[in-house]
C-alpha cells in the first residue's frame, strides 16, 4: 500500500521513497512525465490509445523495478529506456515496423543551411549570406506560444523520420543530455549527433517555409 510522505528531490532518494511506498512522490513523477512520455510513445505505436497503454505499462514496470534503480543515469533517462523498450515491443505486437533506421557513419551529413544560401567560392562576399534567415513575424517566444505556431511545430515534428523525431524530442523537448539520449535510444554518440543535426535542420527549413507562406498570404 502506497502512503504519503515528503517528496524527496534527488533521483536516488526519490526512487527509494517511491519503492518504499511514497504515494505523493509517485503521483508527482507521473504528473511530470506522463504527457511527454505519451507523445514519445506515439513515435513507435502511432495510435494515441495504444500510446496511452504503453505509458501505463511503463509506469507499472517502473514501479516494480524502482527498488533496483542504481542511479547510473538520471531517473528520467531510466524511465525513458523502459518506455522505449515497451513501445518497441508493443509496436512489434501491432506488426508495425520499429527500429532506428540504418545509419551509415560514412554518409556525408546534411548541411544545416542549404549551401546556395551563401555566396559561392571566389565571390567577393565568399561565405556571406545571399539569402539570410527570415525574420520571425514576432518575437520567437510569442510566436512559439501562438496556437498556429504550435500546430505548425507539431506538424513539422510528425514530418520528421522516426529516429530524427525521437532524438529531437529527447534532446530539445525533454532536455536530455546527449549521453542520456544515447542511453535511452541505444545508439552511439555519433549517430545521435547526426540525427539531431538533421532533425534541427529539417525543422528550421519547415518553419521558415511556413513563415514565408504566411508572409506571402498577408502581403
Amino acid at each position: 500500500m502506497l502512503v504519503c510522505r515528503v517528496v524527496p528531490e534527488n533521483d536516488a532518494a526519490l526512487a527509494t521513497e517511491i519503492a518504499a511506498g511514497n504515494e505523493q512522490a509517485f503521483i508527482d513523477l507521473v504528473a511530470r512525465h506522463h504527457g511527454p512520455f505519451t507523445r514519445l510513445a506515439l513515435i513507435w505505436v502511432g495510435s494515441p490509445s495504444i500510446a496511452e497503454e504503453v505509458v501505463q505499462e511503463t509506469w507499472t514496470i517502473a514501479l516494480e523495478k524502482l527498488a533496483g534503480f542504481e542511479g547510473r543515469s538520471s531517473l528520467k533517462t531510466w524511465l525513458c529506456g523502459i518506455l522505449l523498450n515497451t513501445a518497441r515491443a508493443r509496436a512489434r505486437k501491432e506488426r508495425r515496423t520499429v527500429s532506428v533506421p540504418f545509419f551509415d557513419p560514412d554518409e556525408a551529413p546534411e548541411p544545416a543551411v542549404p549551401p546556395d544560401r551563401f555566396s559561392p567560392p571566389g565571390h567577393r562576399w565568399d561565405g556571406h549570406w545571399q539569402a539570410p534567415p527570415r525574420a520571425w513575424p514576432e518575437t520567437p517566444e510569442a510566436a512559439l506560444l501562438s496556437t498556429e505556431t504550435l500546430g505548425v511545430v507539431d506538424t513539422c515534428l510528425k514530418a520528421l523520420p522516426e529516429a530524427q523525431r525521437a532524438v529531437l524530442i529527447l534532446r530539445d523537448l525533454e532536455e536530455l543530455s546527449g549521453e542520456e539520449a544515447c542511453n535511452a535510444l541505444g545508439i552511439t554518440d555519433t549517430h545521435q549527433r547526426v540525427l539531431l543535426h538533421r532533425a534541427r535542420s529539417r525543422m528550421r527549413a519547415l518553419l521558415e517555409q511556413h513563415y514565408d507562406e504566411t508572409k506571402a498570404r498577408t502581403t
